[in-house]
Formats: structure tokens, C-alpha cells, sequence
């Protein structure tokens, strides 16, 4: 009995803490896998109306759950949910490898237009070097890179990946990503943990020897390969911002980036594998160059974890930020079908977002996947949607790609019978797609833009009409413009009723 009382009351700090805690600025997401169809579309060759109507329904229960971005994988193995001229329509799409939907759609346009009609962020989520998922079976084309340039491919511990330390395979996967940011309107390219493979217990990488011998240059195995990706990672940004400067790149990396055993920079961790002596991925140096915009490292463990806890890697990657961003990958299918332990309940989860706003300011988290909501039985989405859905978030501005807000929105009032109707007008010559905050403060409260439980409404139309007004006794209304990367105007004129 004493033992559930403890719980109820830890449960009740904690969730007052994370609503008490609700800051403004937050990256809330979530991803939305297609690779094995894990999140959408649920199974592959469904037809297109469907695949529609289920990532309407991703959608508005993310959006209802806080989450301010998506992260949809668009190429999980040298394939495509998109028309592409590079790579052929992936089977988990449609059913077969290079077959289109049916009746033909471009997804990619629908899921960003839906996507943005919610305000948003889409980021597109590519692998970049895994090519097949089981290497005893190509299901592709003649014309896939399997195919064309088998030299390019290495096959270990069951997969099939493209050697990252061939240049011409690098800039084939870069020029595969920027044809996306060219065509279509993303806000952000979003990398894996997937460059080089995580290694098999007793079996040695050796599939890059051949490549070793032609481009080593010198440099020990190792500082190739890492090399090999910080190449890549440094020309894929520059081909990016070259393209569109505004469109984000994301990393989410394994957990850990080493060991304080392997090197006096790393975490008080015991990590059996890590970004920089296995995955051979120097994320700290893509960090201390600018070369990506946000880390979001996976995070999947508790705080109690024996080797890898989330108390000490948290703080770790926030310290080691460099200026850009970092948000925490948080593993609630870690929930699906839990008992006992940590994830039997909401507690683990609802105190790494404690800890996160409480330690990390302009920080914030995503969580993997989007569909274990569905599949957990605890009470996740009453205890998201009360606590930590309950006041809106905007994504925080990245000043080193735009630190110009748009100009202040001219405020005005408008006869409604159906309650308080606004309406402004906004200086935008670059037409640049802007979204509006509006903010409504109570009975002469002062105007704090810092409160989110003041914001009422975040759209992209320049009018609204607040039908709770007329329940309130007095009311001043501000409104503010966010340019597409959220950086937030001065507030408008004040009005009143």
C-alpha cells in the first residue's frame, strides 16, 4: 500500500513539474518510419486513398499530442516514397519494387502540403548507404545502384550498404538528397545512424579493403573511414545551403559518441558500440564545424541504465552543443507491451522531458515512433495531451541561418456577432510563407510574449475570430509573424473589445 501511494505521489510531482516547466520554444517531433512499414503505411500496396488517410490521421494525432515536427522517412534502402528519376518507388510503398501508387499520387507532395496545413515542420528522412535489407535478395530494378555499380557495394552481417569511402558513391547519395531539397519544399534533411554498419559480434568488417588500397592516402583504417563520412556530411550540407541556405540538417546518432575509457571527452558511459570507434561518425567535429544544424541523438534508455543512462548522456550532449541544436531522440516503444521495470509506466518518460526542459533551454525531443501511441496500453496520450500538450511550442530559430524576424503585423478588430474577429495586415515584399501567434491576455494582465498559455491560435490566415472572448470579462489581443524558421516578429498594436 505504501509502496502505490509513493508512486501516485512521484507521479503527481512529476507531471506537475513537466506542465509547470512548458516553455515556449521546444522541438516536439516524432518519427514516422517506413522501412518494414513500421509506422506507414501500415503494410505495403495499399491503395492511395488509404496510404492518405492514414498519415492524415499520423498527423492529427501527433499535432493533438504537442508535436510541432514530423520526421518521415522518405528513402529507407536506396529507394523511394517519391517520384524520383534517381532511384526506383519503394516496395513498401506499393508492394513491388518500382511500381508507382495507384491511382498515382506523389506522397512526398501530399505528406509536406498536409504536414505544413498544420504549421508544421516536415523533415525528410533519408538512409543514406544502407541499399538492401537482406543481401541474399535484390527485388530492384536493372537500373538501381545494386546493379549498376556493384563495386560500390558491400554486404555484412546481413545487409547491403554503399561503401562510403568510394567519392563517386558519396556524391551519388548527395546528389540523390539535394534533387529532393530542389524539388520539393521541405524544411529539413534528416540522417540515421546508418554510414558505415554497426558490427556483428565475431565478424570483422573487411568489405572496404579494395577501397582502402586505392584511396587510403596515408591515413590508419579508422581515421579513413571517419574521414570518409565527415566528407560526405561536409559536402552535403554545403550542396544544401548552396540550394536552399534555410532547409535544416538534422543528424540522429547512436546514443553515445565514446567512452570516457576510450577518451577524456567522452561520457561516464559504457557503451559496447559508439559514433566514433565503430559507426566510424565524428559527430562532435560535424558539431564544433557547423556543418549540421541539429544533433538529435537516440536517447532509448533510462535513467537507471547500467551502461548507457539517459541521466548522465543527456547532460553530455548538451554540453558538447557547439552553438547548434540539440534535441533527444526518446524511445517510448520502449512502452509497447512493458510489465515491469522503467517503461511499465508514464514515469520514465514524463521525467526525461522534465529533465530536458529543465537543463536543456531552446532544446527539446522527438519521439520513436510515432505509431507505439497506438500500440501502448498505459494511459500515454491523457498524460501527454494534460501535461504536455497543453500549451503550444514553437520550434527554436536557428540565428546562425536567419536571424531577421518579418516586420510587426498591423492589428485591427472587426464587427462579429460569433465573438472577437481580428484581423491584420503584414509587410512581406520577399513573400516569404509566414505563420501568425496570437496572443490574448486577460483583465489588464501584463503582456508577457513569453507565456504560451497566452497564445491562442498559430495559422497562416490573417484573420481570426476568438469565440471564447465573450466570456471574458476584458481582453487584449497582440498578434506576432513567424518566418519559416521561426523567428518571431515584435507584437503588433494592442487591441481590445
Amino acid at each position: 500500500m505504501f509502496r502505490r501511494v509513493s508512486i501516485v505521489i512521484l507521479s503527481f510531482f512529476l507531471l506537475t513539474a513537466v506542465q509547470a516547466q512548458s516553455p515556449k520554444r521546444e522541438f516536439r517531433g516524432a518519427w514516422i518510419a517506413s522501412v518494414s512499414n513500421i509506422d506507414w503505411p501500415s503494410k505495403p500496396g495499399l491503395p492511395s486513398i488509404e496510404q492518405q488517410q492514414q498519415f492524415i490521421q499520423l498527423l492529427d494525432q501527433l499535432k493533438s499530442l504537442g508535436c510541432n515536427a514530423v520526421i518521415v522517412q522518405i528513402r529507407p534502402v536506396c529507394d523511394a516514397l517519391y517520384a524520383s528519376k534517381i532511384e526506383p518507388w519503394s516496395r513498401y510503398l506499393t508492394g513491388r519494387q518500382g511500381e508507382p501508387p495507384f491511382p498515382y499520387y506523389d506522397p512526398l507532395l501530399f505528406m509536406i502540403e498536409e504536414t505544413h496545413k498544420r504549421n508544421m515542420e516536415f523533415h525528410a528522412w533519408f538512409n543514406p548507404f544502407r541499399a538492401l535489407m537482406d543481401s541474399r535478395q535484390n527485388m530492384n530494378p536493372k537500373n538501381h545502384v545494386t546493379r549498376v555499380h556493384k563495386d560500390w557495394i558491400i554486404n555484412y552481417g546481413g545487409l547491403s550498404i554503399i561503401d562510403p569511402g568510394i567519392p563517386e558513391a558519396r556524391e551519388y547519395v548527395i546528389n540523390v538528397i539535394t534533387d529532393v531539397v530542389k524539388r520539393y519544399d521541405i524544411d529539413a534533411v534528416h540522417l540515421d545512424d546508418y554510414f558505415y554498419p554497426y558490427k556483428v559480434p565475431g565478424v570483422t568488417f573487411t568489405g572496404d579493403t579494395r577501397t582502402y588500397a586505392k584511396y587510403g592516402d596515408g591515413l590508419g583504417k579508422d581515421d579513413w573511414r571517419r574521414n570518409n563520412v565527415s566528407l560526405f556530411i561536409s559536402l552535403l550540407n554545403t550542396s544544401i545551403k548552396n540550394i536552399k541556405p534555410y532547409v535544416k540538417l538534422g543528424i540522429s546518432p547512436f546514443g553515445v559518441w565514446r567512452n570516457k575509457s576510450k577518451d577524456p571527452e567522452g561520457s561516464e558511459t559504457k557503451g559496447g558500440q559508439t559514433n566514433y570507434d565503430d559507426l566510424y561518425a565524428d559527430v562532435m567535429l560535424w558539431m564544433q564545424k557547423g556543418w549540421i544544424d541539429y544533433l538529435m541523438p537516440q536517447l532509448y534508455w533510462e535513467h537507471a541504465h547500467r551502461a548507457v543512462p539517459f541521466g548522465v548522456l543527456m547532460p553530455w550532449w548538451y554540453g558538447h552543443c557547439y552553438k547548434r541544436h540539440v534535441y533527444y531522440g526518446l524511445g517510448i516503444y520502449r512502452m509497447v507491451g512493458a510489465h515491469t521495470g522503467p517503461w511499465s509506466s508514464v514515469n520514465e518518460l514524463l521525467w526525461q522531458i522534465r529533465d530536458i526542459r529543465g537543463q536543456c533551454p531552446n532544446s527539446g525531443y522527438a519521439f520513436f515512433s510515432a505509431t507505439s501511441f497506438d500500440k501502448i496500453q498505459l494511459p500515454i496520450k491523457d498524460s501527454m495531451q494534460k501535461y504536455y500538450t497543453k500549451y503550444p511550442a514553437l520550434i527554436p530559430p536557428m540565428i546562425w541561418l536567419d536571424s531577421v524576424a518579418p516586420a510587426a503585423p498591423v492589428l485591427k478588430i472587426l464587427p462579429a456577432g460569433n465573438g472577437t474577429t481580428l484581423s491584420w495586415q503584414e509587410s512581406n515584399p520577399i513573400k516569404e510563407p509566414l505563420r501568425y501567434v496570437v496572443y490574448r491576455f486577460i483583465n489588464n494582465e501584463p503582456m508577457d510574449l513569453e507565456r504560451n498559455d497566452r497564445i491562442v491560435s498559430i495559422q497562416q490566415s490573417m484573420q481570426y475570430t476568438d469565440p471564447d472572448a465573450k466570456h471574458i470579462k476584458q481582453c487584449t489581443y497582440v498578434v506576432t509573424a513567424l518566418d519559416r524558421l521561426w523567428n518571431e516578429s515584435k507584437p503588433s498594436n494592442k487591441v481590445s473589445p
